[in-house]
């Protein structure tokens, strides 16, 4: 009887050990969900805010994000040397995020338009039949993942 009180006692003080390491010290920061926000939305300011935190993603470990991506899927990153690669990433973080978190399918939208916008920043930067070329494929990506993604 007395071995099992002792196992029974050592078991309980491990397993409140376990939870007490569990407890919210390792649990994402409360602005978890606003960070997220911030960092999806259509402007250039959200775009460049994501990008620096992904390049000290370090520094954001606590938060838990997923920053996989496989960039624009099974369609050209560089699409006629277009560099979609980025606007791709930022748009894989937004999805791998909002399913993790539940709310996927609120943020979709949002989630395509900010898409959408950052490819028609890198076309921005051409003119003439460069830039119409540039920003029919960044049309042609926006209406494939608000159809398939």
């Amino acid at each position: 009887m007395r071995r099992l009180v002792a196992t029974l006692s050592t078991t309980a003080v491990a397993t409140l050990t376990a939870v007490a390491l569990a407890s919210p010290a390792s649990a994402a920061p409360a602005d978890k969900a606003q960070v997220l926000a911030s960092w999806t939305q259509t402007s250039a300011s959200s775009y460049n805010a994501w990008n620096a935190a992904r390049a000290n993603q370090g520094s954001w470990s606590a938060y838990g994000f997923d920053w996989s991506t496989d960039y624009c899927s099974s369609s050209p990153d560089n699409p006629l040397g277009f560099p979609f690669k980025n606007s791709c990433a930022r748009h894989d973080f937004g999805y791998r995020n909002y399913k993790k978190a539940g709310t996927f399918s609120a943020n979709k939208a949002r989630l395509d338009s900010a898409l959408y916008e950052d490819l028609k920043r890198v076309c921005n930067g051409y003119s003439g039949a460069s830039k119409t070329t540039c920003n029919a494929t960044a049309w042609t990506y926006y209406q494939a993942v608000k159809q398939f993604g």
